[in-house]
């Protein structure tokens, strides 16, 4: 049975760039537990919107609800550009930031902690990578690091901005996979796309942004050609 349970609601949600409007009185609520991508023209507000989710911008206007317990129970993967790939860190220590919830910012990785990052890392296909430093990592490496990131945080609701963009088309499959078990877990996700295709086979549930919201609902019926014409001229 699907649950009807809503655990994030936008009300009117509004964003602006200075003068620059970039989201124009957003309203949808994502049920417990579902799968939803969002879909719309470059600058149409699609990351802006996963951001005012993630609680890393705040609406000019409007109301942003949520019944999520607690901060750790929601993990944020922003779009891998924005990664500065020279920073020196090894990759279980990446790895371990998903921890930090449950250890602590200030405390190492201990004894019981490592069996959870080699685990995490065992999942997404990166065995043995502990003690390499990212710019070693190709970039379909680098997306399977930042998802064993996301098993080790154990976040109940999970935010992607564009996870397969400049990934091998291998790494793409074994993503989705994961992305797919997590579904089946009951765990919301919520996911900034670019294809069509994906998002008609795998996602039941569209939102599609043009700066405002074209359209919402089941990914066929959103994704139609009509409503692709509106998000076109929107922008």
């Amino acid at each position: 049975m699907k649950s009807t349970e809503i655990i994030i609601s936008l009300q009117n949600v509004s964003h602006s760039y200075g003068i620059e409007p970039s989201l124009h009185q957003i309203s949808y609520s994502f049920a417990k537990g579902s799968l939803t991508a969002i879909f719309g023209p470059n600058g149409g507000g699609k990351s802006t919107l996963l951001k005012i989710i993630a609680g890393i911008l705040k609406p000019i206007s409007g109301t942003y609800l949520s019944s999520i317990p607690q901060v750790s129970d929601l993990a944020y993967l922003t779009q891998s550009k924005e990664v500065d790939r020279t920073f020196p860190i090894h990759v279980e220590d990446v790895v371990a930031m998903g921890l930090w919830p449950k250890m602590g910012i200030f405390r190492g990785l201990s004894v019981l902690d490592r069996p959870l990052v080699n685990e995490a890392l065992a999942q997404v296909g990166l065995e043995g990578f502990n003690k390499r430093r990212l710019t070693e990592l190709s970039g379909g490496q680098l997306q399977r690091l930042f998802f064993a990131r996301l098993i080790a945080q154990e976040a109940t609701v999970i935010l992607l901005d564009e996870p397969f963009a400049g990934v091998d088309i291998q790494t793409t499959n074994d993503l989705l996979k994961l992305i797919q078990n997590w579904h089946q877990q009951g765990k919301t996700i919520i996911m900034v796309l670019h294809d069509m295709a994906m998002i008609r086979s795998i996602f039941p549930h569209c939102l599609l942004v043009a700066r405002r919201l074209i359209a919402s609902g089941s990914s066929d019926i959103v994704l139609k050609v009509e409503n692709l014409a509106k998000a076109a001229f929107n922008v």
